[in-house]
Formats: C-alpha cells, structure tokens, sequence
C-alpha cells in the first residue's frame, strides 16, 4: 500500500476514534515512514527536521492567545458581550432570530475580509468568538455551524478572489506553478477558473446554515461562565485601550507580515498603560498561551508529518499511478486528479503546500488527456484547496476550534472537522469535477 494513503488513512481514523490530533500524527507519520523504506530512524530524523517548519506558527498562536487574556482583562470582551446579551434580552420575544443572523453574517464578514481586505488569517478568531460564545450559546446556536461560516471565510476567498491570501495562493503559486509545469497560463483569468469550485463551497455553507445546524442545539452556560463571565470591570479607558492595543497589533502585523511581533506588540500596550498589571503580566501570559497550547503543538506535530510523507517519496508515487490508472478517460482523469489532492492536503494540511507538489505531475497529464490551459488551472486550484477544511490538521478548522472551545463543549473532530469536510470538500469534489469538464 501507498505509504502516504496508509499514513493519511491510519491518522484520520485515529481522530474519529477521539485519539488525540497530536497522537493521530505521530503515529500515522511513523506508520507513513515505515512502508516509505525509511526505517524508525530515517522516519524520526524526517518527523524532526519538520518540527522546526510549524514551530513559528505554534508561537503566533500561543502570543495571540496570551494577547486575547489581555483584551479580556481590559473588558472589551465582556462589554461586547453585554451589549450583544441586552439585546437578546429585548428579542425573547421574537427567538432573537434578528440578532442570530447578524452575528452569523458578522462573523463571516470578518472571515472573509481576514483574507484580503485585511489579511490576519485567523488572528481574529481568539479575539472576537470567545466573547461571543455566551451570547451565540444563549441562542442556542450550533456551533458546528459557526466552525462552517468561519471555514468558508477562511478558505473560499483565497481560492477564488486574486486579493490578500488569495494573490499569493492564486497567482504566486497556482498560476506560478502550472506555468513552470509547461502551460501557457497568459491572458488566463484565474478567478474564472476557479468560479465554479467556489460556487461549490458557497453551496456547502447554504446547506450547513440553511438545513444541516438551523435547528437549536442546548449549551452547558455554567461551564462559558466559569471561563468567559467572570465580572470585570471596565470603563472608557481599559476599553479605549483595548482599542489602541488591537490596532496596533493589526497595524504592526501588517507592517512586519508577523503574527508574533504584531500579538507582543498588542500586549505590551496592555501592560504599559496599566490594564494589565506588570505584576500580573507573567500569569496572564501563560494563561495565554496554555488557551492556544493545543493548536501549536498540532501544527508542530503536522509540519513533521508533511515531511515525513515528503522523504518517503510517496506522494510522487501516489501521483504517477493516479496518472497510470487515468489512461485517456478526461472524465475519470479529472476525478482522480482531485481525489489525490484531498488526500495530500488532508494529510499536510496546508493547500498552499500541496499546489507545487501535484501540479508537476498534473500539469502534463491535464494537457495528455486534452484539458484547455483554464481547465488545468481550475483542476490544479481545486486539488491543492480540496482537504483544507476538514483536514485535522488544517489552521482553516484548528483557528474555528480555538475559538468555539474555549469551554471544553466544542469537540475539533466532531464538530469542527467532520462538519467542514462533509460540507465544503464533497462539493468541492463535484464542482471541480464539473469546472474541469466544461472549462
């Protein structure tokens, strides 16, 4: 068997069975490595030189969660919350049917514009749901939903929309790498390409909010007032600050293009102007940080199993027999040039990874097989984003978890992972298929 087919395999049933995602890939990468030929040394030598790739993600995480204990001591979160729960107050009546749909449509504004309009990925998450969370549970909203409508935010406008995230995922490396491949990608539109595959995505999210979660699912309040209602004061000033801090923090990342100094930057504000107490500060931070400590390890442990998979050889070789068994059926061809690409990138967990790896190999078979130079992008684009949402391993479902978990009653598997998959890749799956065949 395909070590990297076993590897995926292995450690996608392990976190359906509730093994922990860190486990899951340690495991699935030394199974990987041992059908791969590298032996238990060779596999732990890759797994390790891969540790280092995840490791400065892992940090942007744990000071983005120490920066959102600051905002959350400055009270923003809670005055936010207060404001959101007055009105609940006022729409009993009604089931607070207005205040669900604009919180919904909030947070996909914000996923959405993360990508491009202003483009912090997923540094918004531990900012803006936890506050949310009591008010979104007083609804009795699904969460599973909220994980779908922040999915779709984080990943359908850099597949589709050439601005932020999606200029460097569609033109630096889709178009980039289909060009190197031997296709002449000039005059190409590559939002027309890739139109179809995203009207797939944005049917996925009409079922998930429309049927799939629209009914009532009861949260435990008692454990979101444990960690999230806690009373804090505050007053113009802490939230004044707050303010400050959160712009500048976007500011510097924007201006540095880094999470890590752009969070320390949020947070020195808060111990500077005396919000957080300096003798406070050290607490807070590790508070912090222990809140994003899952995240971290999992993209540590997932950067060692790319490179585990990567060393064996594998993926080529999952590739090369994909292109045997295709011979010159177009339509067949095309299904499975995509289903390879949800396996690479549910395994690697990063679309802006796998495009250079398949589109070698995919390229020349696209032009064999008779596909036009738009049809090869929209196939090469929809492999590499297939597995993103709903990959265990994937910051498009880990950044949604970070927020909706904060209580313990949101399961990344079940809830976060599980859900996206069924609703964004299988469609995906049939409209890229259908953007190939009439492109």
């Amino acid at each position: 068997m395909n070590a990297v087919i076993a590897a995926v395999g292995l450690m996608l049933i392990l976190s359906l069975c509730r093994v922990h995602v860190v486990v899951a890939l340690i495991v699935g990468a030394l199974l990987g490595g041992l059908l791969g030929g590298l032996g238990v040394e060779g596999t732990l030598a890759a797994f390790n030189r891969g540790l280092g790739g995840g490791a400065t993600v892992a940090l942007s995480y744990a000071l983005l969660g120490a920066f959102a204990v600051a905002i959350a001591k400055s009270g923003l979160a809670h005055a936010l919350a207060d404001r959101a729960l007055a009105l609940v107050g006022r729409q009993q009546a009604g089931g607070g049917g207005l205040l669900k749909w604009s919180l919904i449509a909030l947070l996909l504004a914000v996923a959405v514009a993360s990508q491009n309009i202003l483009p912090i990925h997923i540094a918004f998450i531990p900012l803006l749901v936890p506050p949310l969370l009591y008010v979104l549970s007083k609804l009795q909203l699904d969460r599973r939903l909220i994980a779908c409508v922040l999915t779709f935010g984080l990943v359908t406008p850099y597949m589709f929309l050439p601005v932020g995230f999606g200029g460097i995922f569609l033109n630096e490396i889709l178009l980039a790498n289909v060009a190197q491949a031997g296709v002449d990608t000039g005059g190409i539109g590559v939002a027309q390409a890739m139109a179809i595959p995203a009207l797939g995505m944005l049917c996925g999210l009409l079922v998930a909010v429309l049927l799939s979660y629209r009914g009532k699912r009861v949260y435990d309040l008692a454990k979101i007032e444990r960690v999230e209602r806690v009373d804090v004061a505050y007053n113009p000033l802490s939230l004044l600050v707050a303010g400050v801090a959160i712009a500048a923090a976007f500011i510097v990342q924007l201006w540095l293009d880094s999470m890590i100094i752009g969070a320390l930057a949020g947070f020195v504000i808060f111990s500077l102007s005396g919000v957080v107490r300096w003798k406070e500060a050290d607490g807070l931070f590790t508070e912090g940080m222990k809140m994003m400590a899952m995240i971290g390890f999992i993209m540590i442990a997932a950067a060692g199993f790319a490179e585990v998979m990567k060393a064996t050889g594998e993926v080529k070789t999952l590739v090369d027999g994909a292109a045997e068994l295709i011979g010159h059926d177009k339509a067949t061809g095309a299904l499975l040039m995509l289903l390879v690409g949800l396996l690479v990138t549910m395994g690697i967990g990063s679309s802006f990874s796998t495009v250079p790896i398949i589109a070698a190999i995919f390229v020349p078979l696209g032009v064999q097989l008779g596909f036009s130079p738009l049809a090869i992008v929209a196939i090469v684009g929809t492999a590499g984003a297939l597995g993103d949402a709903g990959s265990p391993a994937s910051d498009s479902t880990l950044g949604p978890t970070a927020g909706l978990n904060i209580d313990g009653q949101h399961n990344h598997i079940w809830d976060s992972v599980v859900p996206t998959f069924l609703h964004y890749n299988l469609p995906l799956l049939a409209f890229g298929w259908l953007a190939a065949m009439v492109l």
